[in-house]
């Protein structure tokens, strides 16, 4: 409890000293300080009015207690009033606090790319990848997210053997990095004529994507392809050599973009597209290092980890790393993703919460 308000004492502080640092007539033609220190002190708040509150609460046990000194009976019974309504609020807002001090994931607020690839099965994994970028636009839609497609390849039988996307919105990957990993479908495909039910798999990447100020890219480093674009991109396809691919030489990371309306645009989307990819690999690299950070996330967030089971003769969809099973696999399909989403981020504050306990 003393390591909690210490810290909390800090957080109050440099609050306070951010509010002066915002009033401060010389900063105001420093567009970027003044934007720093906003969006400090906005990460900030929450924890700094709780603890207003919480210290008022603590003042408030305090006088209470004093009250039960007195003689007169019927201050006693107020402050007796007083004292059980105080002491009940008082583990409710150090339960808040608690979370509020959970250190904050930076990609949290940022927009994705997404890239779904389908896996084992051949055509039936492609159309499962089809099934689940539908669910992911149906459930995007419903957050008021925008979609923007930056690649597709897709498959004869249906679906995609890959799409990637861009979902750009509020706390977008706050919500959605809980989706990387393998997704097994079970179903009866339908070219199978004896009615049995096999097993495919897609594969889902989310990548927190990568400002200019978060990955350092020598131009150098970069080869960049213009090709004609091909596939049924629909009829907007500019049919001369406008779709692009960029190689990063030192570690051959390749991303294309052939869907956007001029090849200017298409190198912008994928630009954008590489420095994610090289930003999601920092970032793997950094979470190895630090070993215990994987101990505290639910599951590695590797592709190969198998993570979610949807059963279609059965109606039903499991999350294997939460244990976590519901019966309505046909509403799941439709984008009401919101109880599974949910439950992960709900474990994931939870294990956070033991990590930063311990």
């Amino acid at each position: 409890m003393n390591n909690m308000i210490e810290r909390l004492e800090t957080i109050a502080r440099r609050y306070e000293e951010l509010n002066e640092i915002l009033m401060d007539p010389s900063i105001a033609g420093d567009i970027q300080k003044m934007t720093e220190a906003s969006k400090e002190q906005s990460s900030l708040e929450a924890a700094y009015r709780l603890y207003q509150e919480y210290k008022t609460i603590l003042s408030g046990i305090e006088e209470a207690k004093e009250l039960l000194n007195e003689k007169d009976p019927e201050i006693k019974e107020m402050a007796e009033l007083e004292l059980s309504e105080l002491e009940e609020k008082r583990p409710l807002i150090e339960e808040k606090l608690h979370l509020e001090l959970i250190p904050k994931d930076p990609n949290d607020n940022k927009n994705v790319i997404v890239e779904i690839r389908g896996a084992a099965g051949g055509d039936e994994g492609n159309i499962f990848a089809g099934d689940l970028y539908r669910m992911y636009v149906k459930y995007a839609e419903s957050q008021g997210w925008k979609i923007e497609i930056m690649e597709a390849q897709d498959s004869e039988a249906g679906g995609y053997s890959l799409i990637s996307f861009m979902v750009k919105g509020e706390g977008v990957y706050s919500k959605l990095k809980f989706e990387s990993g393998s997704h097994r479908v079970q179903r009866v495909p339908k070219t199978e004529t004896q009615g049995r039910v096999h097993t495919s798999t897609a594969t889902v990447l989310v990548m927190p994507e990568a400002e200019e100020v978060d990955i350092e890219i020598n131009p150098g480093d970069l080869r960049i392809d213009t090709y004609r674009a091909s596939g049924a991109g629909g009829q907007h396809i500019n049919k001369t050599d406008s779709a692009v691919r960029i190689t990063h030489i030192p570690t051959g990371t390749v991303t294309t973009s052939q869907d956007g309306r001029s090849q200017h645009d298409n190198k912008d989307k994928a630009m954008r597209a590489m420095r994610t990819k090289l930003y999601e690999m920092k970032l793997r690299e950094q979470e190895e290092a630090l070993g215990s950070e994987r101990r505290s996330k639910i599951g590695s967030g590797d592709r190969a980890e198998k993570i979610r089971t949807y059963n279609y003769p059965q109606n039903r969809v499991t999350d294997h790393r939460i244990g976590l099973t519901i019966q309505q696999l046909d509403r799941i399909m439709e984008g009401k993703l919101e109880d599974i989403i949910e439950a992960l981020m709900n474990e994931d504050q939870r294990l956070k919460l033991a990590g930063a306990q311990e």
